[in-house]
């Protein structure tokens, strides 16, 4: 068992590291069209084969090899999904400690990891940024339920539909200094952010079409608001009636736009963006303060 682990971890840290060659050393290769392909791998869908690359591949690649090895064995399947993690995880290191060798004078200037290595000290604040790593595979079934669940459904019932690359996309390895470890964990989040984000965009759609009522729980409609504004802009009070839903329902979708009620200036309908309507420019007095959604997008 020993020797498969080996084996696999070897298999999978070879493959991850070719990856970061190929992505290092992609305008060598591919010449003056690696501005192209570089610019698809930032956004989605490119950047979802780039991630799957990176993050599932070794993990399921892992699984396989070790349950053949094993001749059909599901430990030993785990234990090359277990091989796939611990090469990931010594890819980042090793990419990691080479970026800051490129870059030795970023290292040596104001950082994010000396920042919060002074706040919390370093050994825990290495624990928790590695242990936010489990996370990856639950955003990656978040992003496969952005490509499978949501689609049909917004066919089915008329949701908007959303260019998923104006919200999975990476661009924080653009930022000046930005090196080595905080550069690869703040892809992370630059990555997980976007995804999230989507996600949340057609919750809203969807729990404002099938159930646009205040929960009954005053404290949970305050901490919910933030992502669905609906509950406190439009929603039926928890203590209505079910001809106030009806009604609600009625008067929201009954012009053909079945996106959540708050109309954020972002959304796209049949994939194309809003066509943007001109308006006399409006100067609000100091104690004005924006009261709708559309206002607060243009604030």
């Amino acid at each position: 068992m020993i020797a498969t682990l080996i084996f696999i971890y070897i298999v999978n840290l070879m493959l991850l590291l070719g990856g970061v060659v190929l992505l290092d050393r992609g305008k060598a290769i591919f010449g003056e069209r690696w501005a192209g392909i570089r610019e698809n791998l930032e956004r989605a869908p490119g950047l979802d084969l780039a991630v799957t690359y990176f993050t599932a591949l070794p993990l399921f690649g892992g699984f396989l090899l070790g349950h053949r090895a094993g001749q059909g064995s599901l430990l030993f399947g785990l234990v090359g999904m277990v091989a796939g993690a611990l090469a990931m995880s010594s890819a980042v290191i090793l990419w990691t400690n080479l970026h800051e060798r490129q870059h030795s004078e970023a290292v040596k200037g104001p950082r994010i990891v000396k920042a919060l290595n002074a706040q919390v000290g370093p050994i825990r604040n290495h624990i928790a940024v590695w242990y936010t790593a489990l996370a990856v595979p639950v955003f990656w079934i978040i992003r496969l339920a952005e490509y499978v669940v949501y689609p049909p459904v917004a066919v089915l019932i008329k949701l908007p539909r959303y260019k998923h690359g104006d919200w999975v996309n990476i661009s924080r390895h653009k930022f000046e200094g930005l090196v080595g470890h905080d550069l690869i964990w703040c892809l992370y989040c630059d990555w997980m952010t976007g995804i999230w984000s989507l996600g949340s965009e057609m919750l809203r759609n969807i729990e404002s079409f099938w159930c646009p009522i205040r929960f009954y729980d005053n404290k949970k409609c305050e901490n919910c608001k933030i992502d669905f504004p609906d509950v406190d802009n439009s929603w039926v009070p928890a203590d209505g009636n079910m001809q106030d839903v009806s009604d609600l329902i009625t008067n929201k979708l009954s012009d053909g736009n079945h996106s959540w009620h708050g109309h954020p200036t972002r959304l796209t309908v049949e994939g194309e963006e809003l066509a943007q309507v001109e308006t006399p420019a409006v100067t609000p007095s100091p104690s004005q303060e924006p009261s709708g959604p559309e206002e607060q997008a243009n604030t």
